[in-house]
């Protein structure tokens, strides 16, 4: 049978209510789909809903196969070895009994017929940038990129029908990016990306687009998608102002109508007063001229009427996704002012920063580097969440840190509860204000932080940091774009254009560090250094 995910009826509302999904109808089918919409509109639920992860309020989801989930926020118990985290520590167990002369039947039973499975494993490993693990050590304190290609390696080796992947690029640098894509276009089976990496998804073979609770299909890949849907939506555009001009013409007929029904009137009335013919006569015209009149007002008012429908139709298909509008608040750093001094830094891991480095002014930094060499770490040293081993950190503005993994929010708390403890001097007025420019108005700004998306997240964080209390001279962001749809991205470039502090941000995104006009680039491979786009040893 071929691989196929079939969804029926599906509903879904979150705890407090909100609803996601009602009656979702739809089926993939083999190859490779992407899954796109803006920030929460269900993208990572219909996901989970897929592999099982949630339960829905009615409906069903059938599956062709086996399925395999890469979550979107993966992490790994850092003591388990790498054979367990692979999900072959069994087999390779059964194996090397086998092989020392036990003969246990059950030994037999677990190898089943994966005999190359510890090859499979290590080339596997190999072809993702991951070979230096080995598969006897433990996990240990592996970065949030070698977290995501450990796990997309372990459904690689259990080799599902269905594998569904929800953004498995973040965190990724420039190289394990393209492993993945090399991964992807080589899958054989049936696969479902959710994905914000528009290089990913100019590897799919169709893209599904899901908006205001439905799939929309395109076929092709994301280059194809914007073509075809910006096609759509001049068509659409042009048929608003269509019906706009109908509507204003039939407004006007209406208004002609009813004049001339009026001069109509008025001289029945004078003949009626004058008596000029007989009095059975006149009536009969009155009679009649009124329901002449009374079908011409119905006839103008249904046309008005489809008027206006036509014209809601048309808007309605004329997309006005909501954008996000960051607010950064005016921090201008002078600048000979230095805002952040580096002597003789050790962190806990990762690269050491020898010697000194300084920020003067409004300086951007991008903080570059493969997955693993400490870009976090040398971060949340910074921010003052580690202790270095040795070695000197001092701030000299207020900093705020956005981290990649956005858990600063309380789950258990609200939206706006959450921003709150970041700004206790701040009324619930202000604090609401603020985010309705992020998108959390009225009831949103309710919902607990646990039930958000990826985006909606990313998005509650950056108020909470934003609004807090002293306002920071100092941003530092740890991959910012993750989570963030396009349009997001857009708007967080021209906030950060028009952020006046000393910014450091470290990412994979090369488009994104280049669009928010970095003016040092800082590399960590085994030493911290400082290098120029285009030099040798450039990720380019």
């Amino acid at each position: 049978m071929a691989q196929s995910v079939t969804v029926t009826s599906l509903s879904f509302s979150w705890p407090d209510g909100t609803p996601v999904f009602d009656g979702l109808d739809v089926s993939f089918g083999p190859g490779r789909t992407g899954l796109v919409g803006v920030n929460g509109s269900g993208k990572s639920t219909l996901l989970k809903l897929i592999a099982g992860e949630l339960a829905p309020a009615d409906g069903a989801v059938r599956i062709a196969g086996e399925a395999g989930y890469l979550p979107q926020n993966v992490t790994l118990d850092t003591a388990v070895r790498v054979d367990e985290a692979l999900g072959i520590a069994a087999r390779r167990a059964a194996l090397h009994a086998i092989e020392a002369g036990d003969a246990a039947e059950e030994h037999f039973e677990t190898v089943g017929d994966d005999w190359d499975v510890e090859e499979r494993a290590l080339a596997t490993l190999g072809e993702l940038g991951l070979g230096h693990l080995g598969l006897d050590r433990t996990v240990g304190e592996v970065s949030g990129g070698e977290s995501v290609l450990l796990r997309l390696a372990a459904l690689l080796l259990a080799r599902p029908d269905v594998l569904l992947l929800d953004e498995p690029t973040n965190n990724l640098d420039l190289y394990a990016r393209r492993r993945l894509y090399a991964a992807v276009e080589s899958w054989p089976g049936l696969m479902i990306v959710v994905s914000h990496d528009r290089e990913l998804l100019e590897r799919v073979d169709r893209i599904a687009d899901l908006h205001a609770g439905s799939i929309t299909w395109y076929g092709g890949n994301y280059s194809a998608y914007e073509q075809a849907l910006a096609a759509e939506q001049e068509a659409a555009e042009r048929m608003v102002r269509v019906a706009e001009a109908d509507l204003r013409k039939q407004k006007r007929e209406l208004t002609d109508a009813r004049v001339k029904l009026a001069r109509r009137k008025r001289y029945g009335q004078k003949m009626w007063d004058s008596k000029r013919e007989p009095k059975i006569v006149m009536g009969a015209r009155k009679r009649a001229a009124q329901e002449s009149a009374g079908k011409h007002r119905i006839l103008h008012e249904e046309k008005l009427a489809e008027a206006r429908e036509r014209l809601d139709e048309a808007v309605e298909a004329v997309r006005d996704d909501d954008e996000i509008r960051v607010d950064l608040p005016y921090t201008a750093v002078p600048p000979g002012r230095t805002v952040l001094t580096l002597r003789d830094l050790e962190p806990a891991y990762g690269t050491r920063v020898a010697g000194g480095l300084d920020l003067h002014g409004p300086e951007r930094v991008a903080l570059i580097g493969r997955n693993g060499t400490g870009k976090t770490t040398l971060l949340r040293t910074i921010a003052g969440e580690l202790e270095p081993v040795s070695g000197e950190v001092v701030a000299h503005v207020p900093l705020r840190f956005l981290p990649q993994r956005l858990d600063v929010l309380d789950d258990r708390l609200t939206v706006a509860e959450n921003v709150a403890r970041f700004a206790p001097d701040a009324t619930g007025n202000r604090i609401r204000a603020r985010l309705a420019r992020f998108l959390f108005r009225g009831a949103r700004a309710d919902r607990a932080a646990g039930t958000l998306s990826g985006g909606e997240r990313f998005r509650a964080t950056l108020a909470a940091l934003m609004l807090a209390e002293p306002a920071p001279q100092l941003l530092m962001l740890d991959e910012p774009t993750n989570n963030l749809d396009m349009a997001s991205v857009r708007q967080l470039v021209t906030a950060l254009e028009s952020y006046e502090g000393a910014l450091i941000v470290a990412s994979h995104d090369l488009p994104f560090l280049e669009s928010i006009g970095i003016t040092r680039w800082l590399l960590l491979d085994g030493e911290l250094r400082e290098i120029t786009p285009g030099a040798v040893g450039f990720p380019a």
